[in-house]
């Protein structure tokens, strides 16, 4: 059972319309609309390949769409999208955007040669022009937050994978965005370690952090989301509350891929 109160009605923060994304021939989003309530967990599922990262990484302006909308606090953001270029004005306002649409990926991707406690902290002074005492003073606040006070001066190669999860976690927050991205962020883990990043995204959730989480991980994505959607060959097959969807599924492609995943 969902552990979650569904948040009231809202504006939505995030809303798709019509995406559609390609790699030479090969389409990858086809027409997906997605609609993202202020405060929701929105939990994207799917086999792999069935387009929830690039809807991810498009949401997320790494990656420009082929036609569609995205509509963040009813601004059009699509045309910012793409990994580099356009120029000074178009990447400062990328880099805006991305502070306020936060993202964790499958790999940690932290800085190496700097410890934890530098990792959370680099991106408010670059981005934000925060002083470094204050940044620093956040980001420890931060590592406390996912359990990692002791680990500040740590690098990452002193870090298990779950630590270094959760220090990508807090180096998203922050930017203090308002909504965080998640891409299959313990698929890069030991089964052992699933459980402490599992528990950081639950402390947000019921924090009211507006998420949207691609995740193999359906016992998770029963309990915490407040919706769920189903993608296939890079449609939305089926979307709806959790314990509808995953109990009484209307659509044949949905049971057959929660047959074979709730084994």
């Amino acid at each position: 059972m969902n552990v979650r109160s569904a948040p009231g009605p809202a504006e939505p923060i995030l809303a798709v319309r019509g995406l559609r994304k390609a790699f030479g021939s090969h389409v990858v989003l086809d027409g997906v609309d997605l609609t993202v309530a202020r405060g929701a967990v929105v939990c994207l599922i799917g086999a792999s390949g069935s387009g929830k990262s690039t809807l991810l990484r498009c949401l997320n302006l790494l990656e420009a769409n082929d036609g569609g909308t995205i509509l963040f606090e009813g601004r059009d953001i699509a045309p910012l999208g793409g990994l580099t270029g356009g120029g000074p004005a178009l990447e400062r306002a990328r880099d805006a955007v991305r502070a306020e649409i936060g993202m964790v990926f499958q790999s940690f991707n932290l800085w190496p040669h700097l410890s934890a406690l530098d990792n959370v902290a680099l991106a408010p002074q670059l981005v934000r022009r925060e002083p470094k005492a204050a940044a620093r003073q956040a980001a420890l606040a931060l590592l406390a937050k996912v359990g990692l006070a002791e680990k500040a001066e740590a690098r990452p190669s002193r870090l298990s994978g779950g630590q270094q999860q959760r220090v990508a976690i807090a180096r998203a927050l922050a930017m203090q965005p308002k909504v965080m991205l998640f891409d299959e962020p313990t698929s890069a883990l030991d089964p052992e370690l699933v459980g402490e990043v599992l528990d950081v995204m639950r402390v947000l959730a019921g924090e009211g952090m507006t998420m949207v989480v691609v995740t193999h991980e359906m016992a998770f994505a029963r309990e915490v989301a407040d919706h769920v959607v189903f993608i296939d060959g890079g449609q939305v097959v089926e979307s709806g509350p959790p314990d509808r969807l995953f109990t009484a599924p209307a659509q044949d492609r949905t049971r057959r891929f929660l047959a074979r995943t709730l084994r």
